[in-house]
């Protein structure tokens, strides 16, 4: 008891400093917010210092921000979340229709999600519910690629064939539940592509443990073995479950332009550009809220579908040695992009001719031209230095934080869900603002989010592993929490969350270039690659390969993700000759078993 409620006192003491910190906004740009107020409302007046002075008395800007935070946390308690500083308007009212429209926008989302996590596992559930999964070959390349299409390309893309150009469904506006399609698919299919990635990689394990090979045995049908192992498997999944609905709700900014929709994260940010206190933080906050309801309903669910077994440490592992896939594939997609990379690098990126306007691809130019005649070969490898090292470093920060923390999940999981609730764009802004903008600012922003999937991930798989047969034997037997924790917990978790960041990689790239497509990464005529679909959007109907080109390259960095993190395994650890194996090995048991039958 005592412990829960220390949780919960640190969740409410992150929440109200990440409040706090979005009320400083205006005064760690080092900027007189009253001076942005005023350009917000009205452009054209001089901000002469009377005027000035009157927008600070009618905003109580004069205390400075102890005073402004003070009279906001004070209304909050009353049901009143202030009035906007540009409109003058109620913000609650404001920031909930929004709220709703982020969140039937994602329930839709989410839906596409599950159905594409689905289709991705169907291969598999198929050839584990009729015990042939021994000589199934490692794919993921087309979901790989789906991962790793930018949000906000599949908007555009779908908004102009599907919407503009065939007239199937709305391509902009947001009045009723046909205008949710589009948008859902842009957002769901990324996301579901990276959940059925994390779900294949962990269904192998849960159909070759003992419950599985005992119900074959008893002629139980595939189907309902194969049911079974969906929900062993999803509760470790649940936690990232949890990050995608609030990811959905208030990260899908770049979407929301896209459709003009009037969702939460476009009101939030728009709300940051014009340095909307009151909007900004009410939107923050219904963001934390939201975290922590999903995570007390995933955690909720987790037990549920596990059963006591979590709890009387009944489990069996669902991450045992097995043999590396072939790395061919891998091979073959790293030599591609260095080669894409090794033939630009000698071009330049800069070199202008306005008369090779928009062409297409050709000997001199395989990659076509942009709108001001420059080489999209050169830009695209040029590019590849700032965002591959960028999301290299990142990931691999990410992926030492996330497994650090995960180690101790009473601190990291409110830590996450506060987190989570800041979507990239609004961490950019903070970070613009304190420390200005520049190449390395969107790699500041992604890096202090990333790490949050990766230690939901670890934490989630701790505490399975923690309540497995072996586990509980071997402290039977002795071992200490130092012994477990070095040669049977991480042995067994570091395997999936080394492939849960491979996997991740493509997904900080497209962080980065979604921030570059908003104006906050890198500014022209940097060749990054968000950059580049930002520029060149607009000419994507006329010259689609000045937009496929960097697309392209993203799903080749996907693909080689995918295909890498398969055949990413540690090593057995051998045990001195003379050692007594007290708990007989999973796999031993399994063959023992199927040998029975």
């Amino acid at each position: 008891m005592r412990q829960r409620m220390a949780t919960v006192v640190w969740r409410v003491v992150l929440a109200a400093g990440l409040v706090c910190g979005i009320g400083l906004l205006p005064w760690l740009t080092r900027t007189d917010p009253a001076y942005t107020v005023l350009k917000a409302r009205s452009a054209e007046r001089d901000p002469t210092p009377e005027v000035l002075a009157d927008i600070r008395e009618q905003l109580g800007l004069d205390g400075g921000p102890a005073q402004v935070l003070t009279r906001w946390l004070g209304g909050l308690v009353r049901g009143d979340a202030g009035q906007s500083w540009i409109s003058g308007s109620d913000v609650l009212p404001d920031v909930l229709q929004a709220l709703g429209a982020s969140l039937m926008l994602m329930a839709v989302a989410l839906v596409v999600a599950c159905l594409t996590a689905g289709l991705i596992c169907t291969r598999t559930l198929r050839l584990g519910a009729r015990r042939r999964l021994d000589g199934r070959r490692r794919g993921g390349t087309a979901s790989a690629v789906i991962a790793s299409l930018p949000e906000f390309l599949v908007a555009s893309v779908l908004a102009t064939v599907v919407g503009v150009q065939l007239g199937w469904l709305p391509a902009l506006g947001w009045y009723g539940p046909q205008w949710t399609v589009l948008p859902a698919l842009a957002l769901g299919l990324p996301a579901g592509a990276v959940l059925g990635r994390l779900l294949d990689d962990l269904l192998p394990g849960a159909f070759g443990e003992p419950w599985a090979l005992a119900a074959a045995a008893r002629g139980l049908t595939g189907r309902r073995i194969a049911r079974q192992a969906l929900r062993r498997c999803v509760p470790a999944l649940l936690p990232n479950l949890s990050l995608f609905v609030v990811g959905l709700t208030g990260g899908a900014v770049a979407v929301e332009q896209v459709f003009d929709i009037p969702g939460l994260g476009r009101t939030t940010l728009q709300a940051a550009l014009a340095q909307d206190l009151p909007v900004l933080q009410a939107g923050t906050l219904a963001l934390v809220l939201l975290g922590a309801l999903a995570t007390g309903a995933t955690r909720l669910a987790a037990r549920l579908l596990t059963g006591p077994a979590l709890r009387d440490g009944a489990l069996s592992s669902l991450h045992r040695p097995t043999p590396p896939a072939g790395g061919l594939l891998a091979l073959l997609y790293g030599a591609v992009l260095l080669a894409v990379v090794g033939l630009g690098l000698p071009r330049d990126p800069l070199a202008l001719d306005t008369g090779e306007r928009l062409r297409a691809p050709s000997l001199d130019h395989p990659f076509g031209t942009d709108a001001l005649g420059r080489d999209l070969l050169a830009r695209v490898g040029h590019g590849a230095l700032d965002t591959l090292l960028f999301a290299a470093a990142i990931s691999a920060a990410a992926l030492l934080a996330g497994v650090l923390l995960g180690l101790v999940p009473r601190i990291s999981a409110p830590l996450v869900d506060t987190v989570n609730a800041v979507p990239p764009v609004l961490v950019a802004l903070l970070v613009t603002a304190v420390a200005g903008s520049g190449a390395a600012t969107p790699a500041f922003a992604v890096g202090a989010v990333a790490w949050a999937p990766l230690a939901a991930h670890t934490s989630s798989l701790l505490r399975q592993e923690r309540a497995t047969l072996h586990i509980t034997a071997t402290r039977g037997l002795g071992a200490g929490r130092w012994h477990l924790l070095r040669h049977e917990l991480l042995p067994a978790v570091l395997p999936p969350v080394l492939r849960h960041a491979l996997l991740r990689l493509p997904g900080v790239a497209l962080a980065l270039a979604s921030l570059g497509f908003l104006g906050l990464g890198a500014q022209p005529p940097s060749p990054e690659w968000g950059l580049l679909l930002a520029e060149n959007q607009p000419y994507a109907e006329r010259a689609p390969w000045a937009v496929l080109a960097p697309a392209a390259v993203l799903a080749l960095l996907g693909a080689l993700a995918v295909t890498a993190a398969g055949g990413l395994r540690l090593p057995r650890r051998r045990r001195p000759r003379g050692t007594s194996q007290a708990v007989v090995p999973q796999p031993v048991l399994e063959k023992e078993l199927v040998e029975a039958r």
